[in-house]
């Protein structure tokens, strides 16, 4: 009776998908239903406050910030770590690479550095102290040493240097791979009716890679709005000069760890993903991959 059960038909596909389901209900439904729960109440009061807990968030100008930063850092990203890999993959496709393997490792390598390690190299790279690798760059050109980390354009470069040093490796084996999916049969027959590169990358690359495009831009809304490591180790800490350095994940952290204020700081992440959601709903919309069967 029991072998039949589990050789059913019908029974089989769930026995198989179970293991994840208990996953996902254990470890992303359970704790997002719980720090909803908490978002409205005060941990440390042990008591129901209502909504007064996003009340306080819509006036909170450090939280305001936080966004602010959050945003400008994942579209930045987004300008840099999309239409540059694609343009490097397509290279590192095309028959005039040598040794491509090599390249893609090199690539690669920085992905597999811990987080620590690269804010603390990039940290002490752009020191304020004369010595420093940054300062000593500008230095031979005759400009003066700059304080990198104490200014809110000259920290958002190096955030934004960090994650293309970082990523650029990751994104370009994402789009590697959309690339090495396009039948060769297409390029040698628009070669054929005379299209340059160029025109067989716009007019053929671009459109079937298509799918992939919209999964790196889904991961790189969620990373870049998520970020926080990198700001916490650039900084040496979560408390940058006026929270030029603050995200939306460090001002939930601030006040749930450094606080104490659990239910504020719940209130902050559902926020969070709130925004998230809203975001890549919009852009799946728009890039027609939700809601919508391409012809």
């Amino acid at each position: 009776m029991l072998k039949r059960f589990f050789y059913s038909k019908k029974i089989a596909p769930y026995i198989f998908v179970l293991p994840f389901i208990i996953t996902v209900l254990l470890f992303w439904a359970a704790p997002i239903s719980n720090g909803i729960l908490l978002s409205f109440q005060d941990i440390l009061k042990d008591q129901w406050v209502g909504t007064q807990n996003y009340e306080r968030l819509l006036s909170d100008k450090i939280f305001l910030k936080a966004i602010f930063n959050s945003v400008k850092y994942m579209l930045g990203t987004l300008i840099l770590l999309i239409p540059f890999p694609l343009l490097f993959a397509s290279l590192l496709n095309s028959k005039l690479m040598k040794k491509p393997g090599l390249f893609k490792s090199a690539y690669f390598i920085p992905a597999l550095t811990s987080v620590v390690v690269a804010g603390t190299v990039f940290r002490l790279m752009f020191g304020e102290a004369a010595g420093s690798l940054a300062n000593q760059v500008i230095g031979f050109f005759g400009f003066s040493p700059i304080k990198w980390l104490k200014n809110a354009e000259t920290s958002y470069f190096i955030l934004l240097l960090v994650a293309c040093w970082r990523w650029t490796g990751v994104n370009i084996l994402y789009f590697l791979a959309g690339l090495q999916s396009i039948p060769s049969e297409l390029y040698e027959a628009a070669a054929i009716d005379g299209a340059s590169k160029w025109q067989q990358f716009t007019k053929i690359s671009i459109p079937l890679v298509k799918p992939t495009s919209v999964y790196v831009l889904t991961i790189s809304i969620y990373a870049g709005l998520s970020m926080f490591l990198e700001s916490y180790m650039l900084f040496k800490g979560n408390n940058s000069p006026n929270n030029i350095g603050l995200t939306i994940v460090g001002y939930l952290y601030r006040q749930g760890i450094e606080k104490r204020a659990m239910g504020y700081a719940c209130a902050v992440g559902c926020i969070l993903l709130l925004i998230i959601m809203a975001v890549n709903l919009i852009q799946l919309k728009l890039t027609g991959a939700f809601g919508k069967e391409e012809k």
